[in-house]
């Protein structure tokens, strides 16, 4: 069964220009690339209550607590979303999460422009995160 926001939401990615790579109606998943803003794979899934969207972004070499500091202190800037970690600890991801029944394009726009703006304000110290700490 084809989730009830599933139509909404891929009309909304079309209409905002995305790229939509994968569409899965009856999972309620999609996945899309807006290359302008520098995303790439965001996972969108339709859940019931809630759109959520993943954006992978770099594997950490190791636990550091000054990265994890770095990355909590950015999620106050953060004005959609924030920085999550995967169950292993070492994938970085920004997650975020709607109210999918009350959902409309102007929140989706400001949800995927705020993921944009941080990839390109944080973007070197981001590649910098993903290098091994010096021995």
């Amino acid at each position: 069964m084809t989730h009830p926001y599933f139509a909404t939401v891929h009309g909304y990615l079309l209409e905002l220009g995305f790229d939509i790579c994968h569409a899965d109606a009856q999972e309620g998943v999609l996945v899309v690339d807006k290359p302008e803003l520098a995303i790439r794979n965001l996972v969108i899934g339709c859940g019931d209550p809630l759109l959520i969207l993943e954006q992978y972004l770099l594997d950490l070499p190791a636990p550091s607590l000054a990265v994890y500091q770095r990355l909590l202190q950015k999620n106050r800037d953060i004005i959609h979303g924030a920085f999550a970690l995967d169950d292993s600890g070492r994938k970085l991801i920004f997650r975020d999460t709607l109210q999918i029944d009350s959902l409309d394009l102007a929140e989706l726009d400001a949800c995927v422009n705020s993921l944009g703006l941080l990839l390109s304000e944080f973007a070197d110290e981001l590649i910098q995160f993903s290098k091994p700490l010096p021995a």
